[in-house]
């Protein structure tokens, strides 16, 4: 957080929140709600904000509370956001790859992968939690075995009895020296450094509106009762 951020919060402590003019999309969008609109209108777009400057000082301060709800420290003022998906989308990144987050931090180690009942791919990695954008889905997906060495996708395509269970799941690569030489076989490698490296973590599967309880965060973060 910015240090004159931390300043104007210690000197005007008692500035009230605000709720209901800033969301962040599913692509990983920060969008203005000028009329305040954002949660009596989950469906109200906003305006993306585009300005280099705003959005990096909205992503050097942007935090959550005790309460999984999510915001924005703006100088002592909280402005909290509506989140159309989770509090972080993740990225892939460099030639790890490495996860990063819509503000361009290091998501940090997988700890557990989540996936809903319509195709979302979910993690919570050191850095908080989030949704795996749409464009790097599939890529991330193939690059997921169980303990066996089975690809994911395989494994949940055999699973036609639904039982619902955590998987345990790595980040493996194949090593193209193994390859020539006929052993395709998927090893621990590169495409998990910055995911989960090589251990095996939990990939759970629920509904859709589980996904905040799960995770731990507020879609639409309103006042604490008085």
């Amino acid at each position: 957080m910015d240090a004159n951020v931390i300043a104007a919060m210690a000197r005007w402590p008692d500035v009230p929140d605000v709720y209901g003019w800033l969301s962040l999309s599913e692509s990983g969008r920060w969008r203005l709600h000028p009329r305040g609109d954002a949660l009596l209108d989950p469906a109200a777009a906003g305006e993306e904000i585009s300005s280099p400057q705003i959005l990096q000082f909205i992503g050097r301060n942007y935090t959550s509370d005790e309460r999984g709800r999510w915001y924005f420290q703006n100088g002592p003022q909280r402005v909290y956001a509506r989140l159309d998906a989770a509090p972080y989308i993740f990225s892939c990144a460099g030639p790890g790859p490495e996860l990063r987050t819509h503000n361009d931090l290091p998501a940090g180690p997988v700890l557990a992968w989540w996936l809903d009942d319509t195709g979302r791919l979910y993690a919570r990695c050191r850095q908080g939690p989030g949704l795996i954008a749409g464009r790097d889905l599939m890529g991330v997906m193939d690059g997921l075995y169980t303990e066996a060495g089975t690809p994911l996708l395989q494994a949940l395509e055999q699973d036609d009895a639904g039982t619902q269970q955590p998987l345990l799941v790595r980040a493996m690569a194949e090593i193209s020296g193994r390859a020539a030489a006929g052993d395709a076989r998927p090893v621990p490698g590169n495409a998990g450094r910055g995911i989960n490296a090589a251990d095996p973590v939990p990939l759970h599967r629920c509904a859709a509106r589980d996904i905040p309880a799960a995770l731990g965060f507020e879609p639409l973060p309103r006042p604490s009762p008085n």
